[in-house]
C-alpha cells in the first residue's frame, strides 16, 4: 500500500470538557541545529505496521521462529542465557542466546517469569479502556493544521474519564473511552452495553463526531494498564517499551517510545554481542537510566495534565509550546535538552523532584508507587501476589 492512501495526520486536536474549547498540538521535527519546522505523518494500521516490520528484518537478515516463549534460561550466576520456546505442534525447545530482548509488551514476559526486579503498579491501575471501530464518524474538513480531515482528536471529561478518535482509513475510525474501573463494575453491563451507554457521556462534542455507532468489531477491554518494571535491564536481557513500563495511553506513547528505546538499545546490543562491557551486574545499567529520564519526562507532562488541566493548556499553547511539541514528538531523552523548561516548571506545579537513587532509579514519587502497596510481585516474597493480581484483570 502506498504511503498516499493512508490517512495524513498533522496532529493532534484536545476538546475540553464542554467541547467548544480545545487545543492543538502540531507533528513537528527538529533540524540538525534544533530549528523546529511542522510536518505530517501517517496513521498505519497496526497489523500493517508490525508487517512491514517483520518483512524488513527478514529482508536484513533475521531469521524469523514462530513460537512462543514460555520461560527464560537463567545461568547460575542469574544471567539470562536463552529462552524455552514452545512450537505450533506443542513439542519446547531451549534456544540459547547471548541476549534476550523483551518486547513482549504488557505481557511483560521477563518481570512474570522474576528475571527482572519487582514490578509495580501505577496510579493509573484503576482505569479500564473500552474500544472499538466505527464507519460514518465526521472527521475535520481541512486539508492541513489543525482542522485536516484525519487528526487524532482526544475528548477531555474529568480526571481519569477521555476518549479518542483515530481515523485509521477512508472508512473506519477508532473510537474508544477511558473510565475508572468502578464505574463499570457498578452497572453490571456488557463491555458494549457499557460502551454504547457511557460512550456519549465523555463530552458533548462527540455526539457530532460519532452520530451513530456502526460498530465493525466488537468492544474490547483493557484493565489495569499502569505499571513500572524495575530492573529491567542485566546481564543478558533488556526490555523494551510496555515490557518494562506504561503509564497511561492519552497521548498514545507506546509505539514511538518502544520503537526510539530499540534505536538506543541496538548498538548497545552489538556491543555486547562483540565482546563488550560484560563485566559487571548490568551492562545496560546507563541504558537503563536513560530510558527511566526519559519516561519520566513523560510522567510529569501527563500527570500535571490530570491534575492541572487548564495550567497544562496555557503552557501548551502560551508559555511552552515549542518544548511541549518535543514533548508530544517523544523527544524526551537526557541527549534531546530535557527536562525542558517545560517539564521543569511541571515539576514545580507537581511539587515534585526527580533524584536519582543508587538503583538508577528515581525516588518513587508521583503516580507510579505506592508505598502502602506490595509489588506485583518482590522478589523473595513469601506471599506471591501475581496469581492475585492477575485475576483482577
Amino acid at each position: 500500500m502506498a504511503r498516499r492512501e493512508y490517512p495524513v495526520k498533522h496532529g493532534v486536536k484536545v476538546f475540553g470538557t464542554t467541547g467548544e474549547n480545545s487545543w492543538f498540538v502540531p507533528v513537528s521535527a527538529r533540524d540538525k541545529d534544533w530549528n523546529l519546522s511542522l510536518g505530517h505523518t501517517w496513521q498505519v494500521r497496526r497489523s500493517n505496521f508490525d508487517t512491514m516490520m517483520l518483512k524488513e528484518a527478514e529482508a536484513r537478515g533475521t531469521t524469523i521462529m514462530r513460537g512462543t516463549a514460555t520461560k527464560p534460561l537463567v545461568a547460575d550466576d542469574g544471567s539470562v542465557r536463552g529462552v524455552t520456546v514452545r512450537w505450533s505442534d506443542g513439542k519446547s525447545e531451549d534456544i540459547e542466546t547471548q541476549v534476550v530482548i523483551d518486547c513482549s509488551g504488557q505481557a511483560t514476559f521477563l518481570a512474570n517469569q522474576r528475571v527482572t526486579g519487582p514490578k509495580y503498579l501505577g496510579n493509573y491501575d484503576k482505569q479500564v479502556a473500552f474500544f472499538s471501530q466505527t464507519t460514518g464518524a465526521v472527521r475535520g474538513s481541512g486539508t492541513s493544521g489543525e482542522d485536516a480531515k484525519d487528526n487524532t482528536v482526544i475528548f477531555y471529561a474529568k480526571k481519569f474519564h477521555w476518549s479518542w478518535f483515530i481515523p485509521l482509513d477512508k472508512d473506519v475510525v477508532s473510537i474508544g473511552m477511558v473510565t475508572p474501573n468502578a464505574n463499570f463494575l457498578a452497572k453490571k453491563q456488557t463491555p458494549e452495553e457499557f460502551f454504547r451507554n457511557e460512550y456519549y457521556d465523555i463530552n458533548p462534542k462527540l455526539r457530532e463526531c460519532v452520530p451513530q455507532m456502526n460498530l465493525v468489531e466488537k468492544v474490547h477491554v483493557i484493565p489495569n494498564y499502569s505499571y513500572q518494571v524495575r530492573g529491567f535491564c542485566g546481564k543478558g536481557f533488556i526490555c523494551i517499551g510496555d515490557a518494562h513500563r506504561f503509564i497511561d495511553p492519552i497521548f498514545s506513547f507506546g509505539v514511538s517510545v518502544t520503537m526510539r528505546e530499540a534505536e538506543f538499545a541496538a548498538p548497545l546490543v552489538r556491543e555486547y554481542l562483540e565482546g563488550k562491557n560484560r563485566n559487571g551486574k548490568n551492562p545496560f545499567h546507563e541504558h537503563q537510566i536513560f530510558c527511566e529520564k526519559a519516561i519520566d519526562n513523560l510522567e510529569d507532562m501527563i500527570d500535571l495534565f490530570w491534575e492541572q488541566p487548564f495550567a497544562f493548556a496555557t503552557f501548551v499553547y502560551h508559555r511552552y509550546p515549542d518544548e511541549l511539541t518535543d514533548a508530544f514528538s517523544s523527544r524526551i531523552y537526557p541527549t534531546e535538552r530535557q527536562p525542558s523548561p517545560a517539564i521543569l516548571a511541571f515539576r514545580k506545579l507537581l511539587k515534585r523532584t526527580r533524584e536519582y537513587d543508587k538503583d538508577d532509579y528515581s525516588v518513587p514519587i508521583g503516580s507510579r508507587y505506592h508505598p502502602e502497596r506490595a509489588a506485583i510481585w518482590e522478589p523473595n516474597s513469601p506471599v506471591d501476589t501475581t496469581e492475585q493480581w492477575m485475576g483482577a484483570r
